[in-house]
């Protein structure tokens, strides 16, 4: 797995490549709790070439929401694929965080 941040404007794009499971999940909720805290709390998960998502992969996501609307701001999730769409569905999470078909829509989201 592979992680890269951008700042744009008052929201932080971070682009997750790979595999999210038991192994990458870990340093996946560091860097997202670690934006978070630095005043990113408006966050948008690009998750354009995650192929793979495992319950940890969830748990950091939540972790992650949690903390961005503790400190006012949010989570979303962009341009979600659709084995992943479809873990997220599934447990029920596309009723906790926001869903976008592309990073542009989840970031102009918050100024909405």
């Amino acid at each position: 797995m592979e992680i890269t941040a951008e700042t744009r404007t008052d929201v932080t794009v971070v682009s997750i490549s790979g595999t999210v499971d038991s192994g990458t999940a870990v340093a996946l909720a560091s860097t997202l709790r670690a934006h978070a805290e630095n005043g990113g709390s408006h966050l948008v998960a690009d998750l354009t070439h995650v192929d793979y998502m495992s319950s940890a992969g969830l748990r950091a996501l939540l972790e992650t929401v949690k903390e961005a609307r503790q400190r006012g701001g949010d989570l979303r999730l962009a341009s979600v694929q659709p084995n992943v769409l479809r873990v997220l569905d599934l447990s029920g999470f596309t009723k906790i965080l926001k869903v976008f078909s592309t990073v542009a829509a989840a970031a102009a989201s918050f100024t909405a």
